[in-house]
């Protein structure tokens, strides 16, 4: 499975807002990271690292929802859930190809005309998942699905405590000495 990257200064204390601009920020850029050669279909791999990373995306969205702006949020989380099923559309007969061409393998030749035929439907939803996932990334281009996630990680990092926001008040004693 696709490892997840770590968010570089994640911490507890971190306020939440600026948690969920650097988590966004990351799990978009393994998203798109995964997208070059998603299409090959000898390399299933690619699809189920894009898959991952769609669904961590998703999950990151839906939890730091409060920090975005609703309109932009709702319409950034529609499009990644979009891009998540057509994914899925192109992954799961990867996986019955895989899983049929291992059977099939120990099989004795005379036995597999009937798996072959049955291999041919699901290839053929293969390419038709293919197809989707095409169309889903050529979507996430023009509709920059990029940019506007990086612009929901901007709304939200604007969202989070300064530094000079987060400073203790002096204490009763130090205002005395001063």
């Amino acid at each position: 499975m696709a490892k997840a990257k770590p968010i570089p200064g994640l911490t507890a204390d971190l306020p939440y807002a600026q948690a969920a601009a650097a988590t966004v920020r990351v799990r978009a850029a393994e998203l798109f990271a995964h997208a070059d050669g998603v299409l090959d279909v000898e390399d299933i791999e690619r699809v189920h690292a894009m898959r991952v990373a769609s669904r961590r995306l998703r999950a990151v969205l839906e939890i730091y929802a409060p920090c975005f702006p609703a309109k932009e949020h709702r319409a950034v989380l529609r499009e990644v859930k979009r891009i998540a099923d057509a994914l899925g559309a192109r992954r799961d007969p990867d996986v019955q190809i895989e899983g049929l061409e291992r059977f099939a393998s120990l099989m004795a030749d005379e036995d597999r005309a009937g798996l072959e035929a049955y291999l041919d439907g699901i290839r053929a939803e293969q390419v038709a998942g293919n197809e989707r996932l095409a169309a889903g990334l050529r979507r996430l281009e023009q509709r920059d699905l990029e940019t506007r996630l990086a612009a929901l990680a901007d709304a939200a990092e604007a969202l989070a405590p300064s530094a000079a926001d987060e400073e203790p008040a002096a204490s009763a004693d130090e205002e005395q000495a001063a």
